[in-house]
């Protein structure tokens, strides 16, 4: 344990003491039960309203918790309102001109909290017409990251009752709420008719879709809106493992509540060049906002930039390293660089963009010259030191001082014990200029004896300076990697040395396997297999709706899948202007806890189960706020 975790364990447990020793116990269970509302002005339901002052009264005194960001007004205000609170009242002032003949609907979503145990008061609005009816229907529904199914918590969602699709472009919705932290929306005073619904992040507050960086939803068909009573029930628990009571809560059920948005953003990228560093003098990197389609072109102002590199680039070419062959060129203090790449511009077309660079070195060429003096001359004298010691010499006859060849060291990604698909790879610190394969030499330890095996040796297409030993890997099986002196010699003159890797890869026993049955799914599912941080493990592709996995290490999983309908092997955003969905993506409702030696069966999943209970909550990020609160106080009760 670290003294930063000592000294924060005894103040806990002190916390935890003061806390036990303060007073009497209280003698009964938490404050379980949220603000209760008792009236207002105009009063809940009101018609023919004109005045832009509503104050909202409640049982208890109570906290306003980011008004900002909750509460929502429909129809949609212009002008920000002025929302208070103080003791039990809360007080809104609107600032735009009331609309004659209109359902008004204040939406405080969670953000009213007792003052003191923070009960939220969930779903709470208020409501008034500015004509002769109320209009009660409404539509519910939740909102997920389209490429995980994460719950997005606050996006703004809306209804339009003009059904064509260039409404959510240039008009502003006609209603308005905001997900909470499950993603659930529910947009109340609605009128009969029939609605197209949209969710939005409306980064510039103007209630339509006109910024191509802003996540959005759409859902294909049209809904109508209804309202009806209905029952849920609350699980209550006694601590984090105990339930306590089930509580029937009577509630408005309002129509479509099957609605689930899938939240997306469109490929649309603006494109620039964030930077672009030297630290080494060799070479220089480009990081680019976005992925380049096309490589940029490269043109020196103070030098010849023809055939002047090694250019070593990721799969997207957003990351682009430039290694420069020629030492006129490197040993330069400044490069001018002219890189012209393509931007999109406010049209959407395609353009050619130039910016000129001075790229300048960490250090100055002279003072690089003058530490390779320096370390020359310290070289030297300890290689003159030591023929003097060694006796063979006099002063007369002392060796010249040749320096050594530069090394470059080879590095393994690979242990002395590997897992059976895990690839062996090497690697270096700058780019290769020459191999010879012959030097490498690849066994298999039989009896002790090492026997040659086959293999392929092949450079990686993500890194330059990686590459992967391809062989027939055999688990229990010990391998013997001999790379002999002078097989691999830098771009800057390092030769490498002699390199020996001994490594042994695991049983079968050490790994679960998984065979999965989906159905619906065909040969165009990806089926990832992920890990407790959410990582991919492994993937395949369904055939015939069924996929395997091997070589499972021991632990917990969950699964998700995606339908690859372009067979590009990965998972597609959708576009508004085309009408195109994302790709489907869907999750196993349960974590998987896969044990060595074990081999499992899952015939269960079902992908269209409903969209929003799919992802398991352990896996889930955003967690339900209320769930949090809960939470917190049976922890607590356990220390009173």
């Amino acid at each position: 344990m670290s003294i930063k975790e000592f000294i924060f364990s005894l103040s806990v447990v002190g916390m935890l003491a003061g806390c036990a020793s303060m007073g009497t116990p209280d003698g009964g269970p938490f404050d379980e039960e949220p603000p209760v509302f008792i009236g207002g002005s105009p009063a809940m339901n009101a018609l023919n309203v004109t005045d832009k002052r509503i104050t909202i009264d409640f049982n208890e005194n109570i906290r306003l918790q980011n008004a900002f960001e909750k509460v929502v007004i429909s129809p949609p205000q212009k002008e920000q309102p002025q929302i208070r609170y103080n003791g039990k009242r809360v007080t809104v002032q609107l600032e735009d001109s009331l609309i004659p003949n209109v359902t008004y609907s204040i939406d405080f979503n969670d953000a009213i909290v007792d003052n003191n145990e923070g009960n939220p008061l969930e779903g709470f609005a208020y409501v008034f017409s500015t004509g002769e009816k109320i209009d009660t229907l409404g539509i519910s529904g939740t909102v997920l990251n389209a490429q995980d199914l994460e719950p997005i918590k606050g996006i703004m969602v809306g209804v339009h009752s003009l059904l064509d699709d260039s409404a959510f472009t240039t008009k502003p919705f006609d209603r308005v709420s905001r997900t909470d932290s499950r993603g659930r929306f529910v947009i109340k005073g609605m009128a009969p008719g029939k609605y197209r619904v949209y969710a939005l992040a409306d980064a510039n507050g103007n209630y339509l879709f006109d910024q191509k960086s802003e996540a959005i939803a759409f859902y294909d068909t049209e809904v109508s809106p209804s309202a009806s009573q209905a029952v849920r029930y609350d699980t209550i628990w006694r601590d984090v493992e105990t339930i306590d009571t089930i509580r029937a809560v009577e509630y408005t059920r309002y129509g479509s509540e099957d609605i689930a948005l899938r939240a997306f953003k469109e490929e649309f990228h603006t494109q620039y060049l964030v930077k672009y560093p030297r630290q080494e003098h060799t070479n220089f990197t480009m990081y680019f906002a976005a992925p380049n389609k096309e490589l940029p072109v490269i043109e020196g102002l103070n030098f010849d930039a023809k055939d002047a590199y090694v250019l070593q680039s990721n799969a997207t070419q957003d990351t682009l390293r430039y290694w420069f062959k020629d030492p006129q060129v490197y040993n330069m203090d400044t490069l001018q660089i002219v890189v012209t790449y393509n931007v999109l511009d406010s049209m959407l077309q395609t353009v050619p963009r130039s910016d000129t660079l001075y790229v300048a070195s960490r250090k100055r060429y002279e003072t690089v010259l003058k530490e390779r003096e320096e370390k020359f001359e310290k070289d030297k004298k300890r290689f003159l030191k030591k023929a003097r010691k060694s006796g063979g010499y006099s002063e007369d006859s002392l060796p010249e001082y040749i320096p050594p060849t530069p090394l470059l060291e080879i590095k393994s990604t690979g242990g002395s014990v590997m897992d059976f698909n895990e690839e062996l790879q090497i690697y270096f610190a700058e780019p290769v200029a020459s191999i010879d394969t012959s030097f490498i030499h690849l066994s298999q330890m039989v009896d002790t004896v090492a026997k040659p095996i086959p293999f392929v040796f092949k450079q990686n297409e993500d890194d330059i300076r990686y590459y992967t030993i391809y062989a027939e890997w055999r688990p229990e099986q010990t391998y013997y990697l001999q790379i002999d002196s002078a097989a691999f010699k830098g771009l800057y003159g390092g030769v490498s040395e002699l390199f020996e890797q001994t490594m042994t890869f695991r049983s079968l026993d050490s790994y679960a396997v998984l065979y999965l049955t989906i159905p619906h799914t065909g040969n165009d599912a990806v089926v990832q297999l992920l890990s407790a941080n959410d990582k991919v493990a492994a993937e395949q592709r369904t055939s015939n709706n069924k996929c395997s996995f091997f070589f499972i290490k021991p632990g917990k999983y969950s699964l998700r899948l995606f339908m690859d309908k372009n067979g590009n092997g990965k998972w597609d955003t959708g576009s508004y202007e085309k009408r195109m969905q994302p790709e489907e993506c869907y999750y196993y409702p349960r974590v998987l806890d896969l044990r060595a030696l074990f081999e499992y069966q899952q015939d269960d999943w079902d992908i269209n189960y409903p969209l929003e209970k799919q992802k398991p909550l352990e896996v889930t990020k955003q967690k339900p706020e209320v769930e949090k609160v809960k939470i917190s106080r049976n922890l607590m009760r356990q220390f009173k």
